[in-house]
């Protein structure tokens, strides 16, 4: 056994599955809540916000179907379930609550689909699976917050449910560089393929010019 990380993984995974043949881009609980610095859940930074909106610009020029996620509870928190009860920011995400907003730039437009959960993936009790398999989709981008938790658990379901799963690193964001850096490695090397912005940007620019 190697004791480089970086080779010991490649040596028992380091296999990459593609984009798919059609995809879809799906945006993962960027909210406010991650971006304004009185809330508990502020990343300290808008980078992955700003990567999210040049890729889904992308996705869009290519015909790429956005679909937008979100948490949203009953005001009593009713349908809050034992996530509600762990997790105490997610008191940021009862119904009506400002830090649940979109952020500037990222309103859905009228043709982009908005999923609202209750628990980390955005399949869980959703249907978004069904939804994205009557599009014929093969292939989901994955953007969003946080790396370590909704985007993750987004992830290994996008994958179990089937679809080739992209995570597109500069456009997910944490609260620190560790469980990042850390959830998109593991991704990769199990569940994922983990892209630059600029490479998925290139596809989608690719598949935008195949359109005509």
């Amino acid at each position: 056994m190697s004791d480089d990380l970086s080779e010991n993984y490649a040596r028992a995974f380091g296999r990459r599955v593609g984009f798919g043949d059609k995809l879809a881009l799906i945006v993962i609980d960027m909210v406010e809540a991650y971006f304004n610095p009185e809330c508990d859940l502020y990343m300290g930074s808008d980078a992955s916000l700003l990567s999210t909106l040049r890729v889904r610009e992308a996705a869009r020029a290519a015909g790429v179907p956005v679909i937008l996620t979100n948490v949203v509870y009953h005001p009593l928190a009713l349908d809050g379930g034992r996530f509600f009860e762990k997790s105490k920011p997610l008191r940021y995400f009862l119904q009506g609550n400002p830090m649940g907003a979109w952020p500037k730039g990222l309103v859905p437009e009228a043709d982009e689909l908005i999923v609202s959960k209750q628990y980390p993936s955005a399949f869980f009790g959703t249907s978004l699976a069904s939804t994205l398999t009557a599009m014929g989709v093969d292939g989901v981008m994955l953007t969003g917050v946080s790396t370590s938790g909704c985007v993750r658990a987004t992830c290994v379901d996008a994958m179990s449910h089937g679809f080739r799963t992209s995570v597109i690193a500069e456009a997910c964001g944490d609260r620190h560089p560790a469980p990042h850096e850390a959830n998109l490695f593991d991704m990769n090397a199990k569940y994922a393929d983990v892209v630059s912005e600029a490479e998925t940007i290139a596809h989608l620019n690719g598949l935008a010019a195949k359109r005509g």
